[in-house]
């Protein structure tokens, strides 16, 4: 079997890898990236079927990732944004919370909510406010509570949790508990105001797609498992790579089988993403929908509203997601197809089912009290991953970014 050198050895082609190879081909160090799967972006992918892009999960680029300004092209991109507002069913009736810094005119709507009272809608109010204007150390720094908690104290009414934000970021943190850090949570309600909800027009794995054109030609290498890594060295099928540094970039549950006993699996998040083509219809929106909190239905959105290059002319495409904990026995029974037609306003009966994407490990958990970063040094090896930060596109892409500062220092490259 053959043995090949490199500087540096990464082991994952998801968006994690992908930064740190960047940064450390930046600085003149000779990378070599593997990947087990046949293209980039781990957990970030896309498939075009019949002219339609289903991206792998319901999955959303936010403009205002402060990583994702750093070191992404979002002009060539070719964004598509949501409608700055979510639609949320109350009470048997949608009610549109629009973004007050994206569409001042519809802020007027929250008053309106048959819920919380004028003490319990000023007390949210206050609380995103803080939340969109504190400083992003402020955030770090807040105590270190569950969401739920974190509410509480602020005396955001339950009415108003169970109303509108557990529907709303069920779907964030693909879970009903509301158990995840407030830090987190904050920092995402923070997101959401500043920046803009969008997909790339060519789907979610432009993204990654754009990381990698821009790594030198022979860095990448698909189609590569890796099943052993030391300090110094990675092993495959076809031959062993030594070099003077590895770092671990898979998915934080590859990682614990690569290094066993230097790093625990971190808790699992799960989401079904159910793809549905129709007819273009007159009440379709790109605007996110969420259900009651009774409903399995997180939430459900017209893609193809948003970025028509989703479906083929004269069709939509429909992404609905439902988290893990809370499935109906059939994703696409007669229950989901209701809901989906109180929330949509239309007929859902002749709707054809294109794709379903079961995630059970589509987010690593963050139930508080959680550190918001973990070392990405582990003994020797390095390590990369949404589970080193935060379980997101800025977190992973952070922790590339710090694996190769720390690969950096320690190989001696400081010019």
């Amino acid at each position: 079997m053959s043995v090949e050198k490199a500087d540096v050895v990464i082991v994952g082609a998801g968006l994690a890898g992908l930064a740190c190879a960047r940064g450390l081909a930046s600085r003149g160090l000779d990378v070599l990236v593997l990947e087990a799967g046949d293209a980039v972006g781990g957990r970030v992918r896309t498939d075009h079927v019949d002219g339609y892009t289903l991206d792998r999960g319901f999955q959303v680029l936010n403009t205002g990732y402060p990583e994702v300004q750093r070191v992404v092209d979002l002009a060539a991109l070719d964004l598509r944004p949501f409608d700055p507002a979510a639609g949320v069913r109350l009470h048997g009736e949608r009610v549109l919370l629009a973004n007050p810094v994206r569409r001042p005119s519809g802020a007027g709507a929250a008053l309106g909510l048959p819920v919380g009272g004028i003490g319990g809608k000023a007390a949210l109010g206050l609380y995103a406010g803080l939340c969109a204007t504190l400083p992003v150390a402020g955030i770090k720094h807040r105590d270190d509570l569950s969401a739920a908690e974190a509410w509480r104290r602020a005396s955001i009414p339950q009415d108003v949790v169970d109303g509108v934000l557990r529907p709303f970021f069920s779907g964030v943190l693909l879970e009903q508990d509301l158990s995840t850090t407030r830090r987190f949570t904050d920092l995402m309600m923070r997101m959401f105001v500043r920046g803009e909800s969008t997909v790339p027009g060519a789907g979610m794995q432009a993204l990654p797609e754009q990381l990698a054109a821009g790594l030198p030609a022979g860095t990448l290498r698909l189609g590569t498992p890796v099943h052993e890594v030391t300090s110094h060295r990675v092993g495959t099928a076809a031959g062993t790579v030594e070099a003077r540094a590895v770092v671990v970039a898979t998915d934080g549950w590859a990682a614990a089988r690569l290094l066993p006993g230097g790093l625990t699996a971190p808790p699992a998040r799960g989401v079904t993403t159910v793809y549905h083509a129709a007819p273009d219809f007159p009440e379709a929106t790109a605007t996110l929908l969420l259900d009651e909190p009774s409903s399995s239905v997180a939430n459900t959105i017209v893609l193809s509203e948003a970025a028509p290059e989703y479906a083929p002319p004269g069709r939509a495409l429909i992404a609905t997601s439902m988290v893990h904990g809370t499935l109906p026995a059939d994703v696409d029974g007669d229950d989901v197809r209701a809901a989906l037609a109180r929330l949509h306003g239309t007929d859902t009966s002749g709707w054809e089912l294109m794709a379903t994407y079961d995630l059970p490990r589509a987010l690593p958990g963050m139930a508080a009290p959680h550190p918001l970063r973990k070392p990405v040094r582990l003994g020797e090896v390095y390590v990369a991953g949404d589970h080193r930060d935060t379980s997101s596109i800025q977190g992973a892409l952070v922790s590339g970014r710090r694996a190769a500062t720390a690969v950096l220092q320690d190989v001696g490259v400081t010019a």
